[in-house]
């Protein structure tokens, strides 16, 4: 009698105990999907650009310091840097890496800028010709100033970034933005991204 009750006792225990892993771990997974692992960092919105001001910041939540861990490793301030993302274009249609874009606009106000296109692994697109971004430094301009990024398609000179299928997550970022850039962020001038064809 008493070997059953132990018995009976242990199944308990053990039932508990996977209840609460089972619990545990499927906590963390919809906790991760949810909030931690979503590309969009929230938070502002600015034509196709999203981006979130606590960044960098001492005083951000737990959520967006592990965003920052998983998708912006050592993210600075706003004061310093703002990191915009996108996943749509400025229609908000869902960018595909199998598609050709156009990131149109003047320079940011920023002391440096750069564009650069992630893959759907979140990484640098591999391509042959090492391209990667682009930037203040590297852009040309028209003669009104403005500027074209081609994102996509085959190589189209010094304003232009390649793609691979799936999911692309171009990120424009704003090193040292100026003052009304880092106090209003939403009615800052961002370039727009337009889908020129797609298979």
């Amino acid at each position: 009698m008493m070997a059953l009750s132990w018995r009976l006792a242990m199944k308990l225990v053990l039932k508990i105990t996977a209840a609460l892993v089972i619990g545990t771990l499927l906590g963390l997974f919809l906790t991760f999907i949810t909030v931690v692992r979503p590309l969009i960092p929230g938070g502002i919105s600015n034509g196709p650009w999203r981006t979130s001001l606590s960044n960098g910041d001492a005083a951000g939540d737990p959520y967006t310091r592990a965003r920052v861990a998983l998708h912006g490793p050592l993210a600075r301030n706003r004061r310093e840097t703002i990191y915009f993302t996108a996943t749509r274009d400025s229609d908000g249609d869902r960018l595909d890496g199998r598609c050709i874009y156009e990131i149109s606009g003047r320079d940011p106000d920023a002391r440096w800028w750069s564009i650069t296109a992630y893959g759907p692994d979140e990484h640098l697109i591999p391509n042959p010709a090492n391209r990667y971004s682009v930037s203040k430094t590297t852009i040309s301009h028209d003669a009104n100033g403005d500027f074209t990024v081609r994102v996509g398609g085959t190589e189209a000179g010094a304003n232009w970034i390649p793609l691979v299928p799936g999911h692309i997550s171009p990120n424009l970022r704003l090193y040292n933005p100026g003052p009304l850039v880092s106090l209003d962020p939403v009615h800052t001038s961002l370039p727009t991204i337009t889908r020129v064809t797609c298979p």
